[in-house]
């Protein structure tokens, strides 16, 4: 099914490649640049007024550059150069990524790309000639990076949800180069180890490459699961971020798979300009040094306590899976409204959400994951690997679940007024 068919639940059609509908706010992503401007500017009156510890990334995805405290300039793991940190650290920067992506240094190879993105779609891109077949899989439809890989790819791109229509998908589609697997839907529902290993099975045996769209599976499905780290899966190439999930940035993307495809993958990515900056390998390596599995737990374990105080105040409104809470965006605008007394839609959810993000950026110096990509992969509010020194510092789960409910408050205020809903979002820019 093709995001063009797909809708949410008042029947607005969703946008090419994307989960949710546009409406008359944000239209497209330019919007979506827009407003992140507008985003800017919030962040930087508050911390000019506050300080910069004012603002708080509680969005579970860390995208700064870390390198460990002390570290001298003259050392490997001091020199961001982009000729002389990969000479001095790339030797302990394939070991530590093949060991956490489960490689096998007689078989595997690695390629640290600029981003996730670059990753997955450099790896279709290779695999695929125009015209061959692209077969996605996941628990709630393939992430935007796959979508656009297979159409930058010029392939046509089936999208599978559920493993009936994964088979008939596969056994009716002629010239399946490539079967795109995410572990970890954007959903945050995960595919089970027995579907999976039938999915790698049936893709070999019908002649198709297994890529893997590990983002956060990476981690989440060994640490939280009990399933095998990615290319112990047995599957041609994978990729995750390191801004995910107990890794501490910074954002790039970690590919790794057999020796030959990683080989054209890495000429590829150099060729276009798509390869992560080598200067920025100490960064990796630290982050990658630093990672326990146990840190995935607890973050999923914060992130449950804020969903428990949320849903005392907003009720079955607040859906989980086992490993996050969210506020679809559908329930964001009908709270809204609900609190404005509207009869009818001012505005599409992703909209909704927009401003809820907005607002709690603003009054309370909080970062969700709604800024985060451009434009957002959902509509909705995700609750999701939160640190816990970071939300002690917020003031608890409590507060938290405090913030979002006032926010819902003063969205109601604005959601039905064009000029001051508009204002909220890109401000001088409206």
């Amino acid at each position: 099914m093709t995001s063009a068919q797909r809708q949410d639940r008042y029947g607005n059609a969703f946008a090419p490649d994307l989960p949710y509908a546009h409406g008359r706010f944000i239209r497209d992503s330019r919007d979506d640049h827009t407003k992140l401007h507008n985003a800017w500017r919030f962040i930087e009156r508050r911390t000019a007024e506050m300080g910069p510890d004012s603002v708080l990334n509680l969005s579970g995805l860390e995208r700064g550059y870390v390198v460990p405290e002390n570290t001298d300039a003259s050392s490997p793991m001091g020199v961001m150069d982009d000729e002389l940190a990969p000479a001095l650290l790339w030797g302990r920067l394939k070991e530590l990524a093949l060991d956490h992506l489960g490689g096998d240094p007689d078989v595997h190879d690695i390629m640290p790309m600029n981003r996730q993105t670059a990753g997955i779609m450099a790896a279709i891109k290779v695999l695929t000639e125009p015209g061959s077949s692209v077969i996605g899989i996941s628990v709630t439809g393939s992430h935007p990076c796959v979508v656009r890989g297979a159409s930058y790819a010029a392939t046509n791109f089936i999208d599978t949800l559920n493993m009936a229509d994964f088979e008939r998908a596969l056994k009716e589609t002629e010239d399946a180069r490539v079967v795109a697997m995410t572990r970890l839907a954007v959903s945050y529902e995960i595919l089970n180890i027995k579907d999976i290993e039938r999915i790698v099975r049936l893709a070999h045996d019908a002649g198709a490459k297994v890529v893997v769209d590990d983002a956060g599976g990476a981690r989440v499905g060994p640490a939280i699961f009990g399933q095998p780290k990615t290319l112990a899966m047995g599957i041609d190439v994978g990729s995750t971020g390191l801004d995910k999930y107990g890794t501490v940035g910074p954002r790039i993307g970690l590919l790794g798979g057999t020796r030959d495809i990683v080989e054209k993958i890495r000429a590829m990515a150099f060729e276009v300009g798509s390869e992560a900056r080598p200067m920025i390998y100490p960064g990796i390596v630290h982050s990658l040094e630093q990672y326990d599995p146990a840190r995935v737990q607890v973050l999923v374990d914060t992130a449950k306590q804020v969903t428990a105080a949320l849903k005392k105040r907003l009720g079955n409104r607040v859906s989980e899976t086992p490993v996050i809470g969210k506020l679809d965006g559908e329930d964001i605008m009908e709270i809204a409204m609900e609190r404005a007394g509207l009869p009818e839609n001012p505005v599409v959810p992703v909209e909704a959400l927009a401003g809820l993000a907005m607002l709690l950026l603003r009054d309370y110096g909080v970062l969700t994951v709604h800024f985060a990509g451009l434009p957002p992969g959902t509509s909705s509010l995700l609750i999701k690997f939160i640190p816990p020194e970071r939300l002690e510092r917020f003031g608890g789960a409590e507060k938290f679940a405090d913030a979002i409910d006032t926010c819902l408050d003063r969205l109601a205020d604005v959601i039905g007024d064009e000029a001051a809903f508009r204002d909220l979002l890109y401000g001088a820019e409206a």
